[in-house]
């Protein structure tokens, strides 16, 4: 049985003939130095009563070995269902397959998502780890671990939402690479931190919800100029605030800057067009708004410790 079908044999509790499974959709994504996933949606079977579950796989071979892994699994209960205007009136539906486009159909839905230490260290602080999910970041256990991950309401959303959305194309690639970032920080934060308790807010603006989907928004909009660099002065007035609550609210709801966010999400979205798309160079660079190759390239490596022609498809 593959690797990423032992979690859905545990979650529903008996063993799995693989022939007989009735997979409606699937999505997979193995590019070096980027976070690889593979997530299926499987038609629930009769009689399976799945319990969900989520597990993390801390795989650590040698001090700053690039193998050295990080493994998020989750498998959990869904639906697969269309909207009417996405299929022609007595066809399949195109979402799940089935003959019935108005047709609800149970789901368990598995998700596998790998993380590797050459992966990682593009994030780490030179600083000494002090949690002990930065520990486990940076690899500084040096026994190999497997944890059950609570499934938290964020873990949840984000996960309904690779299954759940709209987007297509590139603008999917950059969805998707973000909730898997974010995944990976709730999912380390339901380990070892807070998870979904009561939280307090250090900007008192965010205490209001009003505030906190203010720089979520901010977050969405970032995303949507991947190609199209946004200053924060008119990030701040895009979703009316100021450009000090906005830097401050957003490195407290997410952890990072909002510079540093925008370029992860950005050099994540060169790899895929570099790797999966086969762009040149060239073509990246201006996609991405950058004024020349060179100003490109250094970024690239700088953030993935590669060179952008490394990716190219030979």
């Amino acid at each position: 049985m593959p690797e990423s079908l032992a979690i859905l044999s545990e979650s529903v509790r008996r063993e799995l003939m693989v022939d007989q499974l009735m997979i409606i959709f699937r999505r997979e994504k193995q590019i070096p130095n980027s976070v690889s996933y593979d997530m299926r949606r499987y038609v629930k079977q009769p009689g399976w009563q799945p319990d969900d579950i989520g597990m993390m796989e801390y795989t650590y071979i040698s001090e700053n070995n690039p193998d050295n892994s990080l493994k998020l699994k989750f498998c959990v209960a869904g639906q697969a269902y269309c909207e009417e205007d996405e299929c022609d009136e007595g066809t399949s539906c195109k979402k799940t397959g089935l003959s019935n486009c108005s047709e609800v159909v149970d789901t368990v839905d598995v998700y596998s998502f790998s993380f590797t230490y050459s992966y990682l260290k593009q994030f780490l602080s030179t600083k000494a780890a002090i949690s002990e999910a930065e520990k486990y970041l940076s690899f500084e256990h040096n026994q190999s671990v497997t944890q059950i991950i609570p499934l938290c309401n964020k873990n949840r959303l984000i996960l309904g939402s690779l299954f759940n959305h709209k987007y297509t194309g590139a603008m999917e690639n950059i969805f998707l690479n973000s909730q898997i970032q974010f995944l990976l920080v709730y999912s380390m934060d339901c380990l070892f931190g807070e998870g979904d308790r009561d939280k307090v807010y250090q900007c008192k603006f965010l205490e209001d919800e009003r505030g906190r989907e203010t720089i979520v928004k901010a977050r969405e909009i970032l995303l949507q100029h991947i190609g199209d660099p946004i200053t924060i002065k008119d990030l701040a007035r895009k979703v009316a605030t100021n450009e000090c609550y906005l830097k401050k609210g957003f490195k407290e709801m997410f952890g990072t800057t909002i510079f540093d966010f925008y370029q992860s999400q950005r050099m994540e979205h060169a790899k895929y067009l570099l790797y999966e798309k086969g762009l040149s160079v060239t073509d990246v660079s201006a996609l991405l708004g950058y004024s020349s190759i060179s100003h490109f390239s250094t970024a690239f490596k700088k953030h993935t410790g590669i060179k952008p022609c490394d990716l190219l498809v030979r």
